[in-house]
């Protein structure tokens, strides 16, 4: 028989703060984490703006000298993790750890220190290069710092589908608990690309919005007026527990993962589908795998980066998958408040949505002020607004053509 999995912890590191709550009131009130750059390497760029966790620090949860063996991005997921676990009240010290595991997500992994390091190899040579350099680069820390951390001696590794990541990890985390082959996972996503190579490289490819005199107003998806995605960096980490296994020992049970659909493009190793097929295959295969109906879906948190091509393709993939429930499904991006955290934006999208579930409210798409006539669709503009939600899809659509929605709900009996 195949376990329910629900979530019983949550963590976030973004660009409008690390505490859940006030994250979350921010985001419903419609403020921007987007803020110009003001490191000199950074905004001497196409563009000079993003979405950064500005005031971040480790302390106290790692001391100052292992904060500085521990990249950024494993940093972010290693604060939300510990939060997430916190706010689930398991012990895993009393855990069978062979049961438990941690899967999270990254797309790049530490872009930053692999920009220091050879700054040194070229200047200073051989001998300075830090010998931590590969333990902190590799994808693989943010999981396995966490394994460490909790004693977690079960499945420990990362996910790499750019900005499928996330929900990539979540997906795997839910099928081992479903299958009966662990308890617990600590998993979702988390990425530290606001750096040089970061920004050059996507500003080369014209995917960055150069709306550098209006930060706030620079993430528009759907808008007519948008002209590319705005980086983004922090985390967002849930436990996935087996249903049984969270009720045995009292825990606070938060929303209930349902099911999921994947899919992949297989046509550009950039460009989406112009047409949506393979991600609107992936998101009627979410619904399905839930046991539910496009009409029983009450609110879709959109991938919606701004960009031309992919906010077009993701209106086609929504009225493939929902047909003539397209219409009436409340939809929004929200990354148009903290910017597009590549392979973290899924974990931190999944917790926005079971908090919309929560509070029966829409968190709104920022500066969506002159829509496309191509996105046709209710994007909850401007505003939240106050709706019944009982079942969410969060979708995420990667480079590579890597397509991966989940479904979630409210937790019943």
């Amino acid at each position: 028989m195949k376990k329910r999995v629900v979530i019983t912890g949550m963590g976030l590191v973004t660009p409008l703060g690390c505490e859940l709550e006030a994250v979350w009131k921010k985001l419903l009130e419609g403020e921007s984490g987007i803020t110009p750059l003001v490191d000199p390497e950074l905004n001497c760029f196409r563009s000079k703006i993003a979405g950064q966790c500005r005031d971040f620090s480790p302390l106290p949860y790692v001391d100052s000298k292992e904060e500085k063996r521990i990249d950024r991005f494993a940093q972010f997921s290693y604060v939300a993790g510990i939060r997430a676990v916190e706010e689930s009240g398991i012990d895993f010290s009393k855990e069978n750890p062979f049961r438990c595991g941690a899967i999270v997500g990254c797309g790049v992994g530490g872009l930053g220190e692999i920009e220091r390091q050879d700054a040194k190899l070229d200047k200073c040579g051989a001998s300075r290069v830090s010998p931590f350099t590969i333990p902190k680069i590799m994808l693989n820390a943010a999981s396995s710092h966490l394994a460490i951390r909790f004693g977690i001696h079960g499945v420990s590794y990362g996910v790499a589908t750019a900005c499928a990541s996330a929900n990539n990890a979540m997906i795997d985390s839910y099928r081992l608990i479903r299958d009966g082959d662990l308890d617990v996972v600590i998993t979702g996503g988390t990425e530290a690309a606001v750096s040089k190579l970061g920004l050059v490289g996507f500003a080369a490819m014209r995917a960055l919005s150069e709306r550098n005199d209006e930060p706030s107003k620079a993430s528009r998806p759907f808008d007519a007026d948008r002209d590319g995605f705005v980086i983004g960096e922090g985390a967002g980490i849930l436990v996935f527990e087996e249903l049984e296994h969270a009720k045995k020992r009292g825990a606070r049970i938060l929303g209930e993962f349902l099911g999921y659909g994947v899919s992949t493009d297989a046509s550009h190793i950039t460009q989406p589908d112009s047409e949506g097929v393979y991600a609107g295959a992936a998101l009627s295969a979410a619904v399905f795998s839930a046991g539910l109906n496009p009409e029983q879906i009450d609110y879709i948190n959109a991938h919606g980066t701004a960009t031309k091509l992919g906010d077009v393709a993701e209106v086609g993939a929504i009225k493939r998958a929902f047909g003539d429930c397209a219409k009436s499904v409340a939809i929004s991006s929200t990354k148009s408040s903290i910017g597009h955290l590549l392979g973290g934006s899924g974990g931190v999208e999944l917790i926005f949505s079971l908090l919309a579930i929560r509070d029966n409210v829409v968190p709104p798409t920022l500066n969506l002020e002159n829509p496309d006539p191509a996105c046709n669709l209710d994007f909850t503009p401007l505003v939240a607004k106050e709706r019944r939600i009982k079942y969410i899809v969060s979708s995420s659509f990667g480079f590579g053509g890597h397509n991966a929605c989940v479904a979630a709900g409210a937790f019943t009996e």
